[in-house]
C-alpha cells in the first residue's frame, strides 16, 4: 500500500512507525490475548501504558515536578470552558489576547460562562466579563500583538492565548509577560497545534492545553499541564467532569479514558524520543520543512502568503493563487499527484499546508514540485 502525502489541519498525519506498530499489536497486545481498545482501563497492563505514556511526554518537555499531566477528553474546544471553570474561583477577569478564529472561540466560552453567571443570579458577584488584553483583528490577524500592546485588566485572573492559530497560520514568537498588579497572572496556552514540534519552557506557563490530532496522536483525547497551585481555584460550580482537580486526584481515570488513544500518544511520545532525537531535532527537521515551503511562495510571483514573516507559523502554511479561479483546479490536481487535505479553512480561503511532527521532508518536497510545476502551466 502506497502512503500518500497528508498535509490534513487534522486529524493530521500520523508517523507511519507508529501506525505500524500498533497494526502488530492490534489483536494481541504484547501476549495479552487482546488489542489495546479491548482491555481495562483499571487493568495492570493499560495502567503501565499510561503511565509509560505520560512519562515519555513529561521527559520530552521536561515537566516540572510541580506540575500535573492530565489526559481529557472534548478536544481543546472543551477546555476553551474549563480553564474560566477552574481559575475564576478566587475572582477577577479573565484575560485574551486575540489573534484569530481559535482565541476567539475561548473568548466566546468565555462570555458565556458571564452570563450564564449573570442570568442565573449566582453567588460569584466577584465575576467580572473577558477582558481584551491585546488583539489585531483590526489589521486581519497577519501579527500578533507586540508585547508593549498588552494590557492587562488590573484584576486579571489568568492571561489565556494561542500559541499558533491553525487556520490563520499565525504563530507568537515570544512569550508574553504576565506581570499583573497583584503580582504573576498565570499564563494559560491553547497548544493544540505547536506542541511537541518545538523544545518548551513549562515553568513560564500555569496552564497548556492541546488537542491530540496534531501532533500528540488521534482525535479523542486531549493532554492538559497545570501547575499543581492552580488546581485549587475552580469556582464551585464547576462540573466534576469538567475539574482538572478531579482528574489530577484520579490519575486522569475518573472515568473511562479513551484507551486506543492514549496508547496511540504512548507510540508517538516514544517514536519521538528514540526515533527522531527528542524536540531538539524535531524543530531542526521542522524548521527545515517550512522553510523551504516559504522560500518557495516567497520567490514566486503566483503564490503569496499574507502572515507577517516574524509570525508565521512553522505548522501550518497558508498560501493563495494570483488568479482564485485555479483553487480547484490546484486542489484537483495535487489531489491527483497524491496531495491529501490543501483546501484552506472555509473561513479564509485559499490554501493550507499543516506541516506537522509526521508529514516528512520529502512531503514537502513533493508540495513544492508540485506548485512549481503548476505555476509553469498554469501562471
Amino acid at each position: 500500500m502506497t502512503r500518500l502525502h497528508n498535509f490534513c489541519a487534522g486529524p493530521a498525519a500520523m508517523p507511519t512507525a507508529v501506525l505500524e506498530r500498533a497494526r502488530e499489536e492490534m489483536l494481541d497486545y504484547r501476549g495479552q490475548g487482546a488489542s489495546v481498545m479491548e482491555m481495562s482501563h483499571r487493568s495492570p497492563t493499560f495502567e503501565a501504558i499510561a503511565a509509560q505514556a505520560e512519562q515519555d511526554f513529561r521527559d520530552l518537555l521536561a515537566i516540572p515536578d510541580n506540575y500535573r499531566v492530565l489526559f481529557m477528553q472534548g478536544g481543546a474546544t472543551m477546555q476553551f470552558a474549563c480553564v474560566p471553570l477552574n481559575l475564576l474561583g478566587p475572582g477577577g477577569s479573565p484575560n485574551y489576547l486575540d489573534t484569530g478564529i481559535w482565541s476567539g472561540k475561548a473568548i466566546k466560552e468565555a462570555e458565556h460562562l458571564d452570563l450564564a453567571n449573570k442570568h442565573l443570579n449566582l453567588a460569584n458577584k466577584h465575576l467580572a466579563g473577558p477582558h481584551i488584553a491585546g488583539s489585531t483583528r483590526g489589521n486581519g490577524y497577519v501579527h500578533v500583538p507586540r508585547p508593549d500592546e498588552i494590557a492587562l485588566s488590573a484584576d486579571a485572573a489568568y492571561l489565556h492565548y494561542c500559541h499558533n492559530e491553525t487556520i490563520g497560520g499565525l504563530a507568537y514568537d515570544y512569550v508574553p509577560q504576565v506581570d499583573g498588579a497583584n503580582g504573576e497572572v498565570p499564563l494559560v496556552c491553547d497548544m493544540s497545534s505547536s506542541i511537541l514540534s518545538t523544545p518548551l519552557d513549562v515553568s513560564r506557563y500555569g496552564v497548556i492545553y492541546a488537542g491530540a490530532q496534531k501532533n500528540i496522536g488521534p482525535a479523542g483525547i486531549t493532554v492538559v499541564i497545570v501547575r499543581d497551585d492552580l488546581l485549587e481555584r475552580a469556582l464551585p460550580q464547576t462540573p466534576s467532569l469538567l475539574g482538572w482537580k478531579v482528574y489530577a486526584d484520579n490519575d486522569s481515570m475518573i472515568n473511562t479514558p479513551p484507551t486506543y488513544a492514549w496508547y496511540l500518544a504512548g507510540l508517538v511520545f516514544q517514536w519521538l524520543k528514540h526515533d527522531i532525537g527528542g524536540l531538539n531535532e524535531m524543530e531542526t527537521i521542522n524548521r527545515r520543512k517550512c522553510e523551504a515551503l516559504y522560500a518557495a511562495i516567497d520567490t514566486s510571483d503566483f503564490y503569496a502568503n499574507p502572515i507577517d514573516p516574524v509570525n508565521r507559523s512553522i505548522m501550518n502554511v497558508p498560501f493563495t493563487l494570483a488568479d482564485e479561479s485555479l483553487n480547484s483546479v490546484f486542489l484537483s490536481e495535487a489531489e491527483s499527484a497524491g496531495l491529501l487535505n490543501l483546501k484552506g479553512h472555509r473561513s479564509v480561503g485559499g490554501m493550507r499546508a499543516s506541516l506537522y511532527n509526521a508529514v516528512s521532508e520529502a512531503d514537502v518536497q513533493a508540495l513544492i514540485t508540485f506548485m512549481q510545476d503548476f505555476e509553469r502551466r498554469r501562471g
